[in-house]
């Protein structure tokens, strides 16, 4: 397959912290490709190098053949990466439907519009005239992934989807993520949630102290007892 994004070896810092220490990561066209690891190992700090909000030091990040190593994040989202970030950040005083509008790009035949979310999640579709604040947890989620969808994003970059949300709530969740998967869009799925993102995946990385340290398939992952134990706290 093609290579969508490219993180190349980048050095990420906050102030004097070293976070990221030469991490690469390689999402290809139409694939689904999970992030796991534990708290502090660098998962967030990824995804805030890649949309530019902090800038690697050393390092290259390539998107569509294009370096955006050093792009501002509005210009990031201009060129096709849509994120949604951990916490949800939606505005609580507009309504669903303003939530949504408000991100709209238009790019050529755009696939995502109100009507398209409103099918992906029925539920925003009920309340999309009720303000977003007063939604529940797992609906506020689901607004949160459709406003980055309406970015009409060619990379979907999911920063932990599944956090607070009750099980029936991540799996409704999950078989939207898997839909969007099918119809060829390209996921970055960061998670913490082990269970929840190999279900949901094609390709697993687990990172520890801003490193990959390993690349494999979903099952292999979960059929390894001592990486699971060792790099993400299970079992």
């Amino acid at each position: 397959m093609d290579t969508l994004l490219s993180v190349q070896e980048i050095h990420t810092y906050y102030g004097d912290s070293y976070v990221l220490q030469g991490m690469s990561v390689e999402l290809n066209a139409g694939e689904a490709l999970g992030i796991l690891g534990r708290n502090g190992m660098g998962k967030t700090t990824l995804v805030n190098s890649i949309m530019g909000f902090v800038p690697p030091r050393g390092g290259k990040i390539i998107f569509k053949d294009k370096e955006i190593t050093k792009t501002s994040s509005y210009e990031i989202s201009d060129i096709g990466i849509g994120l949604c970030p951990q916490g949800r950040r939606i505005f609580p005083t507009l309504s669903v439907r303003e939530n949504l509008i408000v991100a709209e790009q238009k790019k050529g035949a755009a696939r995502w519009n109100t009507d398209a979310i409103y099918q992906l999640f029925p539920r925003l579709g009920e309340r999309k005239s009720q303000q977003a604040g007063s939604l529940s947890g797992g609906e506020q989620q689901m607004l949160a992934v459709g406003r980055a969808l309406m970015t009409n994003p060619d990379c979907l970059i999911l920063d932990e989807p599944s956090e607070g949300l009750a099980p029936l709530i991540i799996q409704d969740l999950g078989n939207a993520i898997r839909s969007l998967k099918e119809e060829g869009l390209s996921i970055l799925l960061v998670e913490q949630n082990a269970p929840f993102a190999i279900k949901t995946v094609d390709r697993v990385n687990v990172i520890e102290k801003g490193k990959v340290v390993l690349d494999t398939s979903p099952e292999e992952l979960w059929n390894n007892e001592q990486v699971k134990k060792q790099y993400l706290g299970i079992g």
